[in-house]
Formats: structure tokens, sequence, C-alpha cells
């Protein structure tokens, strides 16, 4: 099912965005649909060199797989920026990746970050800053 296909059938209204988890499509979002993944984060950079909007309380994402097929509906809950190093265990729990600690967080994050930033010549360090935004499902 396409991402139209799945907005036009649960009957939300409004406007929303589709998109993949960047690292691991199919594992993460079968980790959102479990209901053991409700938060996630990206570079804050990013959004200023794209001159995108940060994601907003209220916001619909359409979650896609590697196939780009629809998987579900998610509304984010809650946003806000912070270092790299000031990520709460609480939100590294909720990324529900991994053992679900903030150490493995830190690790599996790191790497992340630093492929996004590279390309765009960013340096990462402890202080580079994470949108970190949570979620919940509301159509499967």
């Amino acid at each position: 099912m396409t991402a139209e296909e799945m907005w036009k059938k649960s009957g939300i209204s409004g406007t929303y965005e589709a998109w993949s988890f960047t690292d691991a499509p199919d594992k993460l979002v079968s980790l959102v649909m479990q209901g053991i993944k409700t938060a996630t984060c990206s570079a804050y950079d990013l959004y200023q060199i794209n001159n995108e909007k940060l994601p907003q309380v209220g916001d619909y994402s359409v979650i896609l797989n590697s196939n780009d097929e629809a998987m579900c509906i998610i509304r984010t809950t809650k946003v806000y920026v912070t270092d790299f190093d000031q990520v709460s265990e609480e939100h590294a729990y909720k990324e529900g990746e991994g053992d679900r600690s903030l150490k493995y967080w830190r690790i599996v994050h790191e790497d992340f970050l630093r492929s996004e930033l590279t390309p765009v010549n960013i340096p990462f360090s402890n202080k580079t800053k994470a949108v970190c935004e949570e979620f919940e499902v509301v159509y499967r």
C-alpha cells in the first residue's frame, strides 16, 4: 500500500509526511509496529542546511519500509533539541533499539549522526545538536 492509500484509508484529516528510517528501515518500523520504538532522533544541523522545519507536536507521518510500502501512521507527541551528550536514558529507552540502554544508544547514534553529517562536512562532537522526537502509532 502506498502512503497516499494508507492516509486515505485511515480517515485522518490534515497533512502528513511519508518517510522511512534512514538506518535499518524494516527493523525499526517493525519495532514501531510492536509498540517498542516510540521515539527517534535526527541531526539538527541537517534541518538548518536543508532549510526544513523541525517536526512539530501533532504532525502525522506515514512510516514506510525499505520498499516504500506504508506500514503505519504516527503522530508526534513531543519534540526537543538537545546536545548529544544530554540525551536521557528515558529517550534512549523509548528509541527501543538494542538493549535500550543509554550506552548502546550513544554508540549506535554517534555512528549514525557521523554518517549523516560527514557528507555535509560537519564534524560530530558530544555537543552536536540532536532533534529528539516522541510519537504514538495512530493507524496500522
